[in-house]
This record gives C-alpha cells, structure tokens and sequence, in this order.
C-alpha cells in the first residue's frame, strides 16, 4: 500500500515541479534551499576536493535548460557496502541522542568509529576554504543537544515520505580532512571475516541531482552484488536503515537516467535540515557558506544509508 502511495504522489510531484518556476534569488540562509548556480556551485567544491564524485550529463533528451549540460547531475560509481543494516542494529556502537522521545529516541546507528578508519589526507584548500573549515573546527560540540531540540517528525502527513530524522553528522575535534580516493573499479568482495563469515560486498552508484520543486539535493542509489548483478529491491531496501525504508527512501523515475526506477532518498525535508544546521552555525558567531551545502547534505543522509561507505569528504563539526 505504501509503494501506491508513493507512487502516485512521485507523479503529482513530477507535475508540480514541472509547473514549479526555477527559483532565481538566493533563499539559502533565510530557508536552506538553493537555486540551480548555487547546486553548481556546491558540486563544484565537492568534486573539487573528492574527486570520486564527478559531473555528469545523462540522456540528451533530459537535459534540463536550468543546469549547464555538462553539470546535470553529479555520480560516483562502486562505492562499498560490506553489511547489511540488519548488521548494525542494536550493537552497542549505537547510542541514544534523544531518550525521552516516546519511540525510543533518534538513533545514531553510525557513530564514528577510528578503527574503521584507514587513512587520512589533509585537503588542499584555498585561504578562504580554510577559513571556513577552521571556522567550523572551533565550534562548540553541542549537535546532540541541538538536535535533540529540533523535532523532525511529521505525523500529519498521512504517509508522505518521512524527514530525514537521523543526522550522522559526528561531533569531532579534528582538523577538516578528506578520506583518500581509491579506484573503485578494483573493488573486490572481502573474502572472509575473522570468525571465518563469508562478506559479500555490495558496490552501488550514488547520483546527486536538483529537486526544482523542493530546491534542494536529491540522492539516488543503484546497487549491484559481488557479480555486478543489479540488485533487487527488496535487497536495496537491505542497505537502508529501516526507520527509512519505504517512507523517506522510495523508488521512482531518476530524472536523467532512462531505465527501471532507483532508490531515492526523497527530498522533502532537506531544506528544514539545511536551516537548523544554518541557524546552529550562525548562533555560535559564524557563517556558513553554500559552498558547504553538499558537504553537509553528504553527512546527514548517511544516517539513511549507513553502510554504504561513500562519504570521502571533509569533515563537518559543529
């Protein structure tokens, strides 16, 4: 049933931004949403300093006239999912940022774990990036407590697609780094696990494209098994974080790539996301810069697709 739903709403929704105008002024720092330049603009400064992520065009006969044709969207291709989310679930990594909230709490099953880690690489920034990054690095580690206060839920919304209500954003002291690149081409499924457990190793590809109707990011993912076989959807639904599944993550029409629908993490909360980080941000004294936007968006939906491992960008505290 919820499949249907989701379904007739994509179509509606796919109607209304067709009749959507495109947005021209900036209304980044009033309500965190973006225009087409400033999507360019972010794109740019992700690929810039993680270049796994790429700008790509997609079918010709896609193209949207809002976007530079060689800028429609931005891919990164086999990136690793070594386990299931099911793997993650009541672990005693998980830790609860919000124990009063009558279901349970907000979850952060992804918290930071250094021994995962294999290696850093300080980015290479100009003087006004370090700024911004410095800037960051200094401020306070209250994102628990914040997000603690910001509710995220929509229980009147009778079925549309949920707010991303998980933020993976870690509170960190480090410098701003950049996790290195590896070629994903040679990717290889991990034979075995110490207790002898056989991993079989997911890679998926990860699109960003712009919502014109929500005016934010969207991300959509596609996966393949160890045999580069397609996966199904039941077994997508595997790599989300079940609080998600079917609700904020559904399958629809990629609105560049011809084919079968992708999963998408649907977008209509973004913007409400991107403002409280802004207000966070701007009430410790600082500005943050929509250069940042996709750095940001990058963290907060990991808590959505915990284990697939594409998050090779700066860090971001708070």
């Amino acid at each position: 049933m919820q499949n249907v739903i989701n379904t007739v709403k994509g179509t509606a929704l796919g109607v209304a931004e067709y009749l959507t105008p495109v947005l021209k002024d900036s209304k980044f720092k009033e309500t965190g949403v973006l225009t087409p330049e400033e999507f360019v603009k972010a794109g740019d400064h992700l690929v810039h300093h993680c270049p796994t992520w790429q700008w790509a065009t997609g079918d010709e006969s896609k193209i949207k006239p809002y976007l530079p044709k060689n800028k429609q969207f931005l891919l990164t291709r086999n990136v690793p999912c070594y386990k299931r989310c099911k793997q993650l679930e009541y672990t005693e990594q998980e830790k609860i940022v919000q124990p009063e909230d009558g279901e349970g709490g907000w979850v952060d099953t992804h918290p930071t774990n250094e021994n995962s880690t294999e290696g850093s690489a300080t980015a290479e920034m100009s003087s006004e990036e370090k700024s911004d990054m410095e800037e960051a690095d200094d401020m306070p580690n209250n994102l628990g407590n914040a997000i603690a206060d910001l509710d995220l839920a929509d229980d009147d919304d009778d079925g549309e697609a949920a707010v991303m209500e998980d933020s993976d954003l870690e509170i960190e002291e480090d410098e701003a780094e950049v996790k290195p690149t590896f070629d994903r081409e040679k990717v290889k499924p991990k034979s075995s696990e110490p207790s002898g457990e056989i991993i079989q190793t997911r890679t998926y590809d990860l699109n960003i494209t712009y919502d014109k109707y929500y005016q934010t990011p969207r991300l959509w993912v596609s996966g393949h098994d160890e045999n580069r076989h397609p996966l199904s959807v039941d077994q997508m639904y595997e790599d989300v974080s079940q609080d998600h599944a079917k609700r904020t993550v559904t399958m629809e029409t990629h609105p560049h790539i011809p084919g079968p629908p992708m999963a998408s993490v649907h977008p209509c909360r973004h913007a409400e996301v991107m403002k409280f980080f802004i207000q966070t941000v701007t009430e410790g004294g600082r500005e943050l810069g929509v250069h940042m936007y996709l750095i940001i968006f990058l963290k907060f939906v990991q808590a959505v697709i915990p284990t697939i491992e594409y998050d090779y960008t700066q860090n971001f505290t708070m």
